[in-house]
Protein backbone atom coordinates (compact mmCIF):
# COMPACT_ATOMS: atom_id res chain seq x y z
CA UNK A 1 0.00 0.00 0.00
CA UNK A 2 1.27 3.92 -0.99
CA UNK A 3 0.18 7.44 -0.58
CA UNK A 4 -1.06 8.62 2.66
CA UNK A 5 -0.82 6.37 5.44
CA UNK A 6 -3.94 5.80 7.51
CA UNK A 7 -4.95 6.78 11.02
CA UNK A 8 -3.53 3.79 12.73
CA UNK A 9 -0.23 3.58 10.82
CA UNK A 10 0.33 7.20 11.56
CA UNK A 11 -0.33 6.84 15.17
CA UNK A 12 2.31 4.55 15.20
CA UNK A 13 4.94 6.58 13.06
CA UNK A 14 4.44 9.07 15.88
CA UNK A 15 5.08 6.76 18.76
CA UNK A 16 7.75 5.67 16.50
CA UNK A 17 9.30 9.12 16.48
CA UNK A 18 8.62 10.03 20.00
CA UNK A 19 10.70 7.01 21.21
CA UNK A 20 13.63 7.04 18.78
CA UNK A 21 13.81 11.05 20.46
CA UNK A 22 12.74 10.11 23.98
CA UNK A 23 15.54 7.45 23.53
CA UNK A 24 18.49 10.10 21.77
CA UNK A 25 17.43 12.41 24.81
CA UNK A 26 18.06 9.60 27.44
CA UNK A 27 21.49 8.86 25.17
CA UNK A 28 22.75 12.43 26.03
CA UNK A 29 21.21 12.37 29.42
CA UNK A 30 23.28 10.18 30.58
CA UNK A 31 26.68 10.65 28.68
CA UNK A 32 25.94 14.09 30.78
CA UNK A 33 25.26 11.79 33.83
CA UNK A 34 28.36 9.76 33.30
CA UNK A 35 30.49 13.17 33.53
CA UNK A 36 28.88 14.38 36.51
CA UNK A 37 30.82 12.36 39.90
CA UNK A 38 28.09 12.51 42.11
CA UNK A 39 25.48 10.60 39.51
CA UNK A 40 28.44 8.18 37.40
CA UNK A 41 26.50 5.16 39.46
CA UNK A 42 23.24 5.90 37.52
CA UNK A 43 24.82 6.94 34.00
CA UNK A 44 24.62 3.25 32.92
CA UNK A 45 20.93 2.62 33.33
CA UNK A 46 20.00 6.03 31.89
CA UNK A 47 22.33 4.57 28.65
CA UNK A 48 21.25 1.33 28.51
CA UNK A 49 17.54 2.71 28.63
CA UNK A 50 18.02 5.24 25.85
CA UNK A 51 19.64 3.07 23.54
CA UNK A 52 16.92 0.14 23.74
CA UNK A 53 14.49 2.96 23.43
CA UNK A 54 16.03 4.73 20.83
CA UNK A 55 17.11 1.67 18.91
CA UNK A 56 13.35 0.09 18.78
CA UNK A 57 12.18 3.50 18.01
CA UNK A 58 13.86 3.80 15.19
CA UNK A 59 13.51 0.19 14.11
CA UNK A 60 10.08 0.46 14.18
CA UNK A 61 9.68 3.70 12.71
CA UNK A 62 11.34 2.28 9.28
CA UNK A 63 9.60 -0.93 9.58
CA UNK A 64 6.23 1.43 9.30
CA UNK A 65 7.53 3.41 6.44
CA UNK A 66 8.50 0.33 4.57
CA UNK A 67 5.32 -1.56 5.53
CA UNK A 68 3.68 2.00 3.89
CA UNK A 69 6.06 1.89 0.76
CA UNK A 70 7.48 5.06 1.03
CA UNK A 71 10.86 5.46 -0.56
CA UNK A 72 13.84 6.43 1.35
CA UNK A 73 16.87 8.24 0.41
CA UNK A 74 20.18 6.24 0.07
CA UNK A 75 21.48 8.50 2.63
CA UNK A 76 18.81 8.56 4.70
CA UNK A 77 19.64 4.88 5.03
CA UNK A 78 23.63 5.44 5.39
CA UNK A 79 22.60 7.30 8.53
CA UNK A 80 20.47 4.88 9.46
CA UNK A 81 22.92 2.16 9.37
CA UNK A 82 26.20 4.38 11.24
CA UNK A 83 23.17 4.86 13.73
CA UNK A 84 23.12 1.26 14.07
CA UNK A 85 27.07 0.99 13.81
CA UNK A 86 27.61 3.36 16.62
CA UNK A 87 25.21 1.90 18.80
CA UNK A 88 26.67 -1.58 18.78
CA UNK A 89 30.24 0.10 18.88
CA UNK A 90 28.98 2.13 21.87
CA UNK A 91 27.46 -1.14 23.30
CA UNK A 92 30.81 -3.36 23.04
CA UNK A 93 32.83 -0.89 24.97
CA UNK A 94 30.44 -0.99 27.83
CA UNK A 95 30.74 -4.28 28.14
CA UNK A 96 34.22 -4.73 27.50
CA UNK A 97 35.14 -1.84 29.86
CA UNK A 98 32.45 -2.80 32.71
CA UNK A 99 34.51 -6.69 32.84
CA UNK A 100 37.71 -5.14 33.43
Amino acid sequence: MTGEPDQTASARLKRAELASSLGAGLIGFALGMWAARHAADLAIFALAGGLVTHGWGMYDKHAIERRLGWREAPWMAALYWLCWFHLAGLTGTLLYRLAL
